[in-house]
């Protein structure tokens, strides 16, 4: 069985109302009661007043004066049937016999009995004083005056009951429900997430545990949009090592032809003709070569070998193989080999092939007429960093915050590996890539960890 918050709530507030509501009537009437008992006790002291007081005479006078005192009427009736009445026109007979008392003590309110008009509660007592005895002195007290002193006995405690009830339930109510709502928004997001939607809740204004629930779901949400982000990037990278291995191999094989043919060509040539644009064709051909790679260690995981490489001799290599390129459209490509090694322990192809990338895709975004600049230096940390500047415009805002992911790339002919292929790389080494703009420039930034010598 489902039960609802508000019901949870409601519930124990109902017993309690309904406490509340039972104390209320109970002390309503209680306090019926009590002015019932004082009205006769009224009764009581007027009968004894009137029936036992000689000092003086029943005449209409003392009876009227009484009424204007008490509010109840009178009708004194004698054994001979005389009467003396402040009633105004008598009744036609007197009230029923049972209705009087031999002793004021006994008084009560009797049966309501209507007389012109009006309804009274009429008790009867049998005069016990002389000249007086024998007759018989009917009060009449009205029933209007009974009721307001009723209704003033009981609505205090009525109102009060009733109002803090109402108040409470009303109150109850009106929290239950805004709970309810706040934790259906709750339910609605968490919905979202399961779907795919990651977009952050707005937290609640009052600090509360819900603004604290909602907080850890905008937290969760956060770390499965990144679970996802990584999940899709491993799979993309897991379908192109697939791809990329036999692709890579048919390739290669093709090109391996194609370069071994130009080499046999050079040697049987040398001497007899100028070979200066086949060597040139040699190198682009290994530059070709060396992108196809990307594609065979685009899927690993971490560096196949461990050995001591020189970053400095690394970035010279990378540059001799863009420099034709670089002639050829007119960009200024500027390289200042350090006075160091910048020795870093890792994959030597693999650092290669980060490096030419970055090269590669500054002298792209540069352009015709433009500029590169590389430098490496020993950063904080134990770290080699190698700075890659270009003048280009930099990346696209649609493409800047994922610009390390495969397959993202601005511009229309290319795939969108090489930026992708360097990071992991760097990853692997244990290092960082990053890029900024700064002075209208575009750098990237690759931190590599120094070679750790072992102690002997």
């Amino acid at each position: 069985m489902r039960w609802r918050i508000r019901y949870q709530l409601l519930l124990p507030l109902l017993t309690l109302l309904l406490g509340v509501v039972g104390v209320s009537v109970w002390t309503a009437a209680a306090s019926a009661d009590r002015a019932r008992r004082q009205i006769e006790t009224r009764l009581r002291d007027l009968g004894r007043t009137l029936g036992e007081e000689r000092t003086y005479p029943l005449t209409y006078a003392v009876l009227a004066q009484v009424h204007e005192l008490s509010g109840a009427d009178f009708l004194l009736v004698s054994p001979g049937g005389e009467r003396l009445s402040t009633l105004g026109d008598d009744p036609a007979a007197p009230p029923p016999g049972e209705t009087v008392s031999d002793d004021w003590r006994t008084l009560r309110l009797g049966t309501p009995i209507r007389i012109n008009g009006r309804t009274y509660l009429c008790s009867g007592l049998r005069m016990q004083r002389e000249p007086n005895r024998g007759d018989i002195l009917y009060i009449f007290y009205p029933e209007s005056l009974w009721r307001d002193a009723l209704w003033e006995a009981v609505w205090p405690s009525l109102v009060l009951g009733g109002s803090v009830g109402l108040a409470s339930l009303g109150l109850t109510v009106g929290l239950g429900q805004r709970l309810s709502r706040r934790l259906q928004d709750l339910e609605r997001r968490t919905r979202l997430i399961a779907a795919g939607d990651f977009s952050p809740m707005p937290l609640p204004g009052r600090d509360d545990e819900i603004r604290d629930l909602t907080r850890s779901v905008n937290e969760m949400a956060q770390r499965l949009a990144q679970f996802q982000e990584t999940a899709r990037r491993t799979e993309r990278l897991r379908l192109l090592g697939q791809v990329s291995g036999g692709l890579a191999h048919q390739l290669r094989n093709g090109l391996a032809g194609a370069r071994l043919a130009v080499q046999l060509f050079v040697r049987e040539c040398t001497g007899r003709v100028d070979t200066s644009a086949l060597d040139v064709a040699l190198r682009q051909m290994t530059l070709l070569e060396t992108h196809l790679k990307r594609f065979l260690d685009l899927g690993r995981q971490g560096p196949s070998r461990s050995e001591p490489c020189s970053l400095t001799a690394l970035v010279g290599q990378a540059v001799e193989l863009l420099r034709p390129q670089c002639q050829h459209t007119g960009i200024d490509l500027r390289w200042k080999p350090p006075a160091g090694a910048a020795t870093v322990s890792g994959d030597a192809g693999q650092l290669a092939q980060l490096i030419l990338n970055v090269l590669g895709n500054a002298v792209e975004a540069a352009g015709p007429g433009g500029s590169v600049e590389a430098d490496v230096t020993t950063g904080d940390g134990g770290m080699v960093v190698l700075e890659v500047r270009d003048s280009g415009p930099g990346p696209s805002p649609e493409v800047a915050e994922r610009l390390f992911e495969p397959f993202v790339t601005g511009k229309p002919e290319r795939v969108g590996l090489g930026l992708a292929v360097a990071r992991q790389v760097a990853e692997a080494h244990g290092g960082r890539i990053s890029w900024r703009r700064e002075e209208r420039r575009t750098c990237f930034r690759v931190e590599v960890p120094c070679e750790r010598i072992s102690p002997r």
